[in-house]
């Protein structure tokens, strides 16, 4: 696909924004990053800020219902009817770049650019987290190997390396081998760096100095006596720092109509918060009237996410939530498998609709009424449109279809204009579904049974020994991100569709203090995928100078 008109230099996308050069760090003539003073003279020059809009959706298919596409369709669509507007949206990860997703920059004529940039290395971000992550745990390992001062026990290490890819077989490992001087023998193992606590600590950070605060309280091990050991404890503040220097700064880009994008920060939904940064947020909605965004996965995850940690910590509450459904999700959500996604089915739409239903009825939960957007493909039958549009309908709710894919801003203009319509003027605060406050217990078991619909929880005597440890050190009042399935309700990803009378099971809890959460975990979910049968990689090259394959 080509762009609709000429793409502008970025620092002519940041000056139509209100960015001056002087807070630019360009990075050629197509991205920039934006030094955080920006956002304080939007502020200083008496601009309100704007409102913002969240992009979810419902129970996804494996392979992705095109959140990304329709958020920035629905910006371009905005632009489109004379509407101020800017995105802010994650980086892409390698892993499920080169593993089953391929890019992660919209599609079609609803993309951002430069498309291969974006999806590879970008400003390089990412390579900042991944090394900060890995240089902490060799400080560690260095503290042990010289005389292990405070007293760590090498077997309740917490801290984890990791690698932006998905690579199963280092889930588990074993370091420190060959003698004395190769270190102190122990078990270890990598997530994926979207999974990694300072990618969380980054994207939730309001600054700078907020940022050096989150570091220093990660907790990264305990003493033999079971005390708790910290980044502050280690003395590696500054060095991580240094090493995020430019990556707390957000990135600036353009899509394919010259809306602007600030993409910053990648945390996957199911395994993290899943939500770009509150730096970038914030600095979109200091310099447009609207901001578009995203969460990732459906609503039960990084929606519920975006909402009870994002929302509560940094004082946000979208003006207007957007619920993406697709055809073929909902046939998939209909008993239906991945061969009949194309296939004719009405019947399967209806009964898929109960997953649709439930979305909507959690979103509701946070005093916020969704716009259901059908993000339309190809070959989707007009009988079945209708069908979304008619349940759509007997809830209450706005309806549109998108079709940004293939005609961009002008196939999103019916979203944009409902966006506008039902949007709160003044956005009212969300209703958190728990109190931070509140016992983790009871935090668990509302977000099973209010948002999940489980009948109650489980929890494994690993996980009731991990929440001992959590009241013991004093972290209990700290907010839930559950890493469960992104593909069901329930932690069974088979279990399509809207499930009824399951438990969700918690088999250990972690403690993420410098992000501020607890990560209860749930099912079989990983921190680290590993790779399909067939990867994306297999069908990416390098032809003539430029990339092929990865879309």
């Amino acid at each position: 696909m080509t762009a609709s008109r000429p793409l502008a230099p970025i620092s002519d996308v940041a000056s139509a924004l209100g960015v001056s050069r002087s807070n630019l760090v360009l990075y050629g003539d197509d991205k920039a990053k934006v030094r955080l003073a920006a956002r304080g003279h939007a502020r200083d020059s008496g601009r309100a800020p704007g409102r913002l809009v969240l992009v979810t959706a419902l129970t996804p298919t494996t392979a992705g219902e095109g959140k990304t596409t329709t958020s920035i369709g629905l910006a371009q669509g905005m632009a489109k009817i004379g509407q101020q507007v800017c995105l802010a949206l994650r980086e892409p990860s390698l892993g499920p770049t080169f593993g089953m997703k391929g890019g992660a920059t919209g599609g079609g004529l609803a993309s951002v650019v430069p498309l291969v940039d974006i999806n590879l290395h970008f400003t390089g971000d990412f390579h900042a987290i991944s090394t900060a992550n890995n240089h902490l745990a060799a400080m560690l390992d260095n503290h042990l190997q010289h005389g292990n001062k405070l007293g760590i026990d090498p077997r309740r290490i917490l801290w984890r390396r990791v690698v932006d890819l998905n690579d199963r077989a280092l889930r588990n490992t074993l370091i420190g081998l060959g003698g004395p001087l190769q270190g102190v023998p122990r078990e270890t193992g990598f997530d994926i760096t979207p999974a990694s606590e300072i990618m969380a600590a980054l994207c939730l950070s309001e600054d700078v100095e907020d940022l050096r605060r989150r570091l220093g309280r990660i907790l990264v091990a305990l003493t033999h006596d079971r005390q708790p050991v910290t980044v502050d404890d280690l003395k590696v503040v500054g060095s991580l720092m240094v090493l995020l220097k430019d990556a707390v700064n957000p990135n600036l880009v353009q899509t394919l109509e010259g809306v602007p994008a600030f993409i910053h920060g990648g945390p996957f939904g199911n395994i993290a918060h899943g939500c770009n940064s509150v730096i970038a947020t914030k600095m979109a909605m200091a310099h447009a009237d609207w901001t578009v965004t995203e969460a990732g996965f459906g609503f039960d995850l990084g929606g519920e996410k975006f909402m009870d940690i994002k929302c509560v910590g940094a004082g946000l509450s979208p003006a207007a939530v957007v619920l993406v459904a697709t055809i073929r999700a909902l046939k998939r959500h209909g008993g239906v498998g991945k061969k009949g996604y194309t296939q004719p089915n009405p019947a399967a739409v209806e009964a898929g609709l109960a997953n649709l239903r439930k979305h909507a009825e959690n979103i509701q939960q946070f005093g916020k009424k969704p716009i259901i957007a059908l993000n339309r493909f190809a070959g989707d039958p007009d009988d079945e449109v209708d069908i979304v549009r008619r349940a759509a309908a007997e809830m209450g709710l706005a309806f549109a279809v998108c079709d940004g894919f293939a005609r961009g801003g002008d196939g999103a203009t019916e979203l944009a204009e409902q966006v506008v319509a039902n949007a709160e003027a003044e956005a009212t605060p969300i209703r958190p579904v728990y109190d931070w406050s509140e016992p983790i217990p009871t935090k668990m078991e509302k977000l099973a049974r209010n948002i999940y619909g489980a009948s109650g929880v489980a929890w494994t005597s690993a996980a009731e020994k991990d929440l001992k440890l959590i009241r013991r050190l004093g972290y209990e009042g700290l907010p839930l991100c559950v890493a469960k399935t992104q593909m069901s309700f329930s932690d069974d990803p088979k279990a399509v569709g809207r499930p009824e009378g399951f438990e969700t099971t918690v088999r250990g809890l972690l403690i993420s203090a410098g992000a501020g959460f607890v990560v209860p975990l749930t099912g079989d979910i990983m921190r680290m995928p590993g790779l399909p049968k067939v990867p994306q990689a297999e069908h990416m090259d390098l032809v003539d100078g430029e990339v092929v394959g990865m879309a």
